[in-house]
């Protein structure tokens, strides 16, 4: 069985703390506000994450909020709070905007965008190689946060009118990716490891994500 590890030299601070799961100092009456199963509905479920997430991380400065329109990063600003801005209120796109946030370090979190170049839909071959080349790891750390939810997780190639890439190259590369977290060949970074504890202790009584939980075959 293997455990998830944070990653120690992807950190945005010295001042955050790991913790495990395996033996944490924090408890569901410390993280939870509110109850995950006796939610009914999307917008419920999206409004408890932006509560809980804006708790869980109010030590770094920052805010998830919905937006109208795409996602985007915005630096704290004197008095104002960082904001990671999701796309349309979906909560699937809140928790691809926290994996690229929880793996930028700390000078890319004083970034617009978090300093991402973004190319958009409509793409060339080149450009979309790319694309997916960046993409590999927040989206594996996207699975591992949809499946602590315990929601169905989708890969996005993101570049519908575009040269569309090799979609079961880019799945294998995501699978891979977070088959490594679990092994000890890569390292999650401090942020994404705390978020997947608090997530737990809400969602699962605090039952770590094993290894088995996540097959190739589910990328299909």
């Amino acid at each position: 069985m293997h455990l998830l590890q944070p990653q120690t030299e992807v950190s945005i601070s010295s001042l955050v703390s790991t913790i495990s799961t395996v033996d944490s100092d924090i408890s569901n009456r410390q993280v939870q506000l509110s109850t995950w199963e006796n939610l009914c509905t999307e917008a419920e479920q999206v409004d408890w994450l932006i509560l809980h997430f804006n708790r869980w991380f109010s030590h770094l400065n920052v805010n998830l909020v919905k937006g109208d329109f795409e996602p985007e990063y915005f630096p704290a600003i004197d008095s104002t709070p960082a904001r990671i801005q999701f796309a349309h209120g979906f909560f699937n796109s809140a928790l691809h905007e926290i994996s690229h946030w929880s793996i930028a370090g700390e000078q890319r979190r004083l970034l617009p965008d978090l300093g991402y170049w973004y190319a958009p839909d409509g793409r060339t071959a080149e450009q979309q190689a790319l694309f997916e080349q960046v993409e590999i790891k927040p989206q594996a750390i996207e699975w591992l946060f949809a499946t602590a939810f315990g929601r169905k997780f989708r890969v996005s190639l993101d570049n519908l009118t575009g040269e569309g890439g090799d979609g079961n190259r880019f799945k294998d590369h995501v699978f891979a990716q977070v088959q490594a977290y679990f092994s000890g060949q890569a390292q999650l970074p401090r942020d994404a490891k705390h978020f997947i504890d608090c997530i737990c202790l809400c969602t699962r009584a605090g039952k770590t994500l094993q290894n088995d939980e996540f097959q190739r075959e589910m990328l299909d």
